[in-house]
């Protein structure tokens, strides 16, 4: 079994779910909670990820992230080092990839919050900050816990964009969806039946995790 790719595919689950959840938080509470004339057109292209084949947005992201690309330029003239084709070009596209799979639950879970509630603490001298730190999150966890979850297993059972963007370099960015699809190219069956056992398994033990969580706080024990 290739271990080595089932650590990178955890690793850059882990990765760009904690990144997400930061970046994810004040983008889904301006969808949730401001009103401006480019709102429909906003939030249609945050859930573009959702529609378009990943093969397609590999091509773009490599095009941009390439060498001759704005942000792959603009990479190598800050590191010295090429974009595409390393652990930290399938991060980058994973985290558009799976932007969506974050910002949604947020919002839906924002949205649910009583109004009433954020107005009291206004009244009550509460900045926006304030508000959004001691009355929205604690009243959204169930939308956060889902934001996690739907974006560490997105993450990890990614193929056409990690592939357009990082290839297949063992150690660097060969993660277990790309290592079971050249398994099967090469007939190797029960090398990819072991490696989508264990990334079943991995799957699973993420929502059991992740549920025993939700009991817990949902009842308070």
């Amino acid at each position: 079994m290739d271990t080595l790719a089932l650590y990178l595919t955890a690793k850059l689950a882990l990765i760009t779910t904690a990144i997400l959840l930061f970046i994810a938080m004040p983008v889904a509470y301006c969808c949730a909670y401001f009103r401006f004339p480019a709102r429909p057109y906003v939030e249609a292209l945050i859930s573009l990820p959702l529609v378009m084949p990943p093969t397609v947005l590999g091509f773009y992201l490599l095009i941009v992230m390439g060498p001759n690309g704005g942000i792959g330029r603009f990479w190598e003239h800050l590191t010295g080092r090429r974009l595409c084709f390393t652990f930290t070009g399938i991060v980058l596209a994973s985290l558009v990839y799976s932007f969506p799979f974050a910002v949604q639950p947020l919002k839906a879970a924002f949205e649910k919050i009583d109004l009433r509630m954020i107005e009291s603490a206004y009244v009550l001298g509460c900045s926006r900050l304030e508000t959004f730190y001691k009355v929205i999150i604690p009243n959204s966890l169930g939308g956060i816990i889902v934001a996690t979850i739907l974006t560490f297993a997105h993450t990890m059972g990614e193929f056409g964009v990690v592939l357009m963007v990082g290839g297949s370099i063992p150690g660097k960015t060969k993660v277990a969806s790309i290592a079971i699809y050249e398994y099967v190219e090469a007939l190797r069956y029960r090398d990819a039946n072991i490696l989508s056992l264990a990334l079943a398994v991995m799957s699973y033990l993420v929502l059991v995790v992740v549920n025993v969580l939700n009991q817990r706080n949902k009842y308070g024990s």
